[in-house]
């Protein structure tokens, strides 16, 4: 090893400029001071051969300046990721039975052979026409709101209300869901949100249902009897508060058509 150390040095001196001397040092080398120890000895002996420096005109501050710049530098760079803003999550806790009529005391009622709902003022005899709701609610992470999330399915049934677009503006569907796991936890940017609804309580038993996806939209009856029941926003002439009550025993009958 030092052979080939004194050979490396004869090397090295055979380019120093006239007038310097170098001694290499018995310590280990790494081989970044190695690169710049070379690069310092090419660039003073071009230097040199340029500026024609003569040994006396060569001072410590041309070494120090020649070995300045020609330091080889560490660089590590840290890549920084920005992670993905959280998104919200829509998680199912509880679900319960409730009856539900508008503001005007109307029940909701499905048109027979079709997906609609309509408000109507039942009278004595024809309480079975009446559909009754399966509420569930659901626990939204990372969220501030003073409002319930829920989903709204017709009772016994596997058809829930869905709020979303169907051309310009936000539509009221009765939709059938086959696989009713596919509603236990829903993400935010999820297709299945069209069925989320924030309950915001009024009174008690008094609420406003509006979408999720929707936020300025509400579920809605018209101010005549027997009319679908469709989204709106706040400054339609429509009703938009409903009473919702837990459904007290089991009806003997509900939603016949």
């Amino acid at each position: 090893m030092e052979s080939q150390m004194s050979n490396n040095g004869k090397m090295l001196k055979s380019k120093m400029p006239e007038g310097l001397d170098l001694e290499i040092s018995h310590h280990p080398l790494t081989m970044k001071s190695v690169v710049n120890l070379i690069i310092a000895l090419d660039r003073m002996k071009s230097i040199s051969s340029s500026e024609s420096l003569l040994s006396t005109e060569f001072r410590d501050e041309n070494l120090l300046n020649i070995m300045l710049e020609t330091v080889v530098e560490e660089k590590i760079v840290l890549e920084c990721y920005s992670a993905p803003p959280p998104q919200d999550k829509y998680s199912r806790r509880s679900e319960i039975s409730c009856s539900v009529t508008d503001s005007e005391k109307r029940s909701l009622v499905r048109v027979p052979n079709s997906m609609e709902l309509q408000a109507v003022m039942l009278q004595g005899g024809s309480e079975c026409r009446k559909v009754n709701l399966t509420m569930s609610t659901y626990l939204e992470l990372q969220s501030n709101r003073e409002a319930q999330t829920v989903t709204l399915a017709i009772r016994n049934t596997n058809f829930y209300l869905s709020c979303h677009k169907d051309g310009d503006e936000p539509t009221l569907h009765l939709e059938a869901v086959e696989d009713k796991e596919q509603l236990k936890s829903i993400s935010s940017d999820s297709d299945m949100v069209r069925f989320l609804f924030y309950k915001h309580d009024s009174g008690v038993n008094l609420c406003t249902l509006v979408s999720v996806p929707y936020s300025d939209w509400y579920i809605s009856t018209a101010v005549e009897d027997n009319k679908p029941v469709e989204m709106c926003l706040e400054s339609a002439l429509r009703y938009t508060s409903f009473t919702i009550q837990p459904l007290k025993g089991n009806p003997s009958c509900e939603g016949e058509m």
